[in-house]
C-alpha cells in the first residue's frame, strides 16, 4: 500500500490515467495474492515447494472430518461463544464411572512390579497374555467352543477394525448396517473398498448399505441384500441400541454361509444386554465357519482410556482357497502390533475374576438406570424412542427434521451435547443418539432440561 501511495505522489499529472491503470492492476494483484495465501493457509496447505508424492486417492474420497472429532469441534466452538454455559455431554460414548478398586489395584501391582527384578516384563506375546486369553475364552465364550489360541488381545476394537481391513484388502465387497458405527465406512474407504461419494444419496459407491430401522425391527431384509464378501454387523448396535435376536442372527449366519461371506461381528456392547438376545455370534451354530468377532473392555470395564480389546478368529474360518484366515491375521498382528500393554492386560484379567466381574456388573446397571431416565425424558415429549434396553444408547426420532439441526437446537436450548444420526449414515437422518454414560446428577439435570423443550 505504501508503494501505491508513493507511486501516486510522484507521477506527472499528464500521465495520470495510464499510471492509474497500472497502479490499479498492481493493487488487484497484491490483493489476489493475499486472498489466495489466506485461503490456502486455512485449508492446511502452504505456498512453496511440494514433494513429488501424490496424496492417497482413497483419503481424498473421505467426506469432511470423522464424526466424533467434528462433534468436539462444534462443542468447543459453542463454548467459546457461551463460556458460562453448564454443558452436559451425552454425545461421544465415553464412560464416566470410576473403575472398581479390585481392577485398578491389579494394574497398580503390575506397575510396581516393573520396578523390581522379579516383576519386570518387557515385550509380551503379540497375541496377548495367555492367562488373559484363557480367561476371555472361559468367561465370555463359555460353552461356545472358542479356544484361547483363537483370541487375539489388542488395544481396542476400533484398532482391530483397521487391522481386519488390512487383512481383507481393497478387492473385497462390503455390506454394512445403515445406520452404523462410522469406522466401518471410513476404514472401507481408506483401504480402497469404496467408490466415490454420492452427495444425493449420502452413500459411497461399491458399499452395500443394509437399512436397519424400526420398520424392519432394525434387521436388514436379507432377501433383497446382494451378496458381498464381507458383512459388518454390530449387536447391540451402535447407534440404535438394538440387540439382534437369536432368530435374526441365525438368518445372518445362514445368509453368510449360503453366499460364502465373512461376518465381522462387533460385540463391544454385549455386556449391556438384559434380555435373551445372544451376546456373541458364536452362540449361533455354524458361526465359526463364517464369522470373526471383535470386542472390547472399553464400555464393559470403563477402559476407554486404558485401551484393551480382543478379536476372535476361529480356526474353522478359511478363504476360498482353503487357507486359514487365522494364520493371515496372526501375521498382520505380528507385523503391525507389539502387543497390548501388560498393565492393561493385568487389569483385564482382574475384570474377569469373580469379584471384578460382579463389580463391573454394578457399574453397567448404573449406566442402564441412566438410560431408563433418558428414555422416559424423551418419551414424555411424545417422541418415538428406541434403544436404552440392551445398550447405553438412546435413539430418538424427530420426523421430518435434519439431524444436524436437531443437534444444534438441543445444544442451544438445553446446553446438552448429543450426536446427529446422520453422522452414522443416511439411515440415521431424522434421529439423534444420546449416551447414557454420565454422573447420575447430570443425567437427572439433563432429563429436567429436555422435558421443557420443543424442537421446531
Amino acid at each position: 500500500m505504501v508503494l501505491i501511495y508513493h507511486f501516486f505522489t510522484t507521477i506527472p499529472l499528464v500521465n495520470f490515467y495510464k499510471q492509474y491503470l497500472f497502479a490499479w492492476h498492481l493493487f488487484v494483484s497484491i490483493l489476489f495474492f493475499f486472498v489466495i495465501y489466506s485461503s490456502n493457509s486455512k485449508a492446511g496447505t502452504t505456498i512453496g515447494d511440494c514433494t513429488k508424492v501424490p496424496r492417497n486417492v482413497n483419503l481424498e474420497k473421505l467426506r469432511s472430518g470423522y464424526l466424533f472429532p467434528e462433534i468436539s469441534r462444534r462443542e468447543s466452538e459453542y463454548m467459546q461463544k457461551n463460556p458460562d454455559a453448564s454443558l452436559i455431554r451425552l454425545g461421544i460414548g465415553d464412560t464416566t464411572q470410576p473403575i472398581p478398586d479390585i481392577i485398578t489395584l491389579a494394574m497398580a501391582e503390575q506397575v510396581r512390579g516393573l520396578s523390581t527384578i522379579q516383576g519386570y516384563r518387557g515385550y509380551g506375546a503379540e497375541q496377548g497374555n495367555m492367562a488373559l486369553r484363557k480367561a476371555i475364552a472361559g468367561k465370555i465364550y463359555q460353552d461356545m467352543g472358542i479356544k484361547a489360541d483363537e483370541i487375539f488381545v489388542s488395544d481396542g476394537a476400533q484398532c482391530d477394525i483397521s487391522r481386519l481391513q488390512m487383512l481383507l484388502g481393497a478387492n473385497v465387497t462390503v455390506a454394512l448396517q445403515d445406520p452404523s458405527f462410522p469406522a466401518y465406512i471410513d476404514s472401507s474407504v481408506i483401504v480402497g473398498q469404496a467408490g466415490e461419494f454420492d452427495d444425493e444419496t449420502g452413500k459411497y459407491g461399491n458399499l452395500i448399505y443394509m437399512n436397519c430401522g424400526p420398520e424392519n425391527n432394525f434387521f436388514p431384509d436379507l432377501s433383497t441384500t446382494p451378496r458381498t464378501d464381507v458383512i459388518f454387523f454390530c449387536s447391540p448396535n451402535n447407534p440404535t441400541g438394538h440387540a439382534a435376536t437369536r432368530q435374526q442372527l441365525k438368518q445372518l449366519v445362514a445368509f453368510a454361509k449360503a453366499n460364502g461371506s465373512i461376518i465381522v461381528y462387533d460385540s463391544a456392547y454385549a455386556a449391556y444386554i438384559t434380555d435373551e438376545s445372544p451376546r456373541s455370534i458364536f452362540e449361533i451354530p455354524g458361526a465359526k465357519e463364517v464369522a470373526i468377532e471383535i470386542s472390547s473392555f472399553s464400555k464393559f470395564a470403563g477402559f476407554t482410556g486404558v485401551r484393551l480389546g480382543w478379536t476372535v478368529v476361529p480356526e474353522e474360518l478359511v478363504y476360498s482357497n482353503g487357507f486359514p484366515v487365522i494364520k493371515d491375521f496372526n501375521r498382520i498382528v505380528c507385523t503391525c502390533f507389539n502387543g497390548a500393554s501388560n498393565i492393561a492386560q493385568a487389569g483385564g484379567l482382574a475384570c474377569l475374576s469373580t469379584d471384578g466381574y460382579q463389580a463391573l456388573r454394578n457399574v453397567i446397571d448404573y449406566y442402564m438406570e441412566n438410560a431408563k431416565i433418558l428414555v422416559d425424558a424423551f418419551s414424555s415429549l411424545g417422541l418415538s424412542v428406541y434403544g436404552g434396553k440392551n445398550a447405553p444408547y438412546i435413539w430418538v426420532h424427530f420426523p421430518g427434521l435434519c439431524s444436524w439441526n436437531v443437534f444444534s437446537e438441543i445444544l442451544e436450548k438445553t446446553n446438552i451435547v448429543t450426536v446427529p444420526g446422520r453422522g452414522f449414515g443416511p439411515g440415521g437422518e431424522e434421529y439423534i443418539r444420546v449416551s447414557a454414560f454420565g454422573q447420575r446428577q447430570r443425567i437427572l439435570e439433563a432429563s429436567r432440561r429436555l422435558k421443557k423443550i420443543s424442537i421446531d
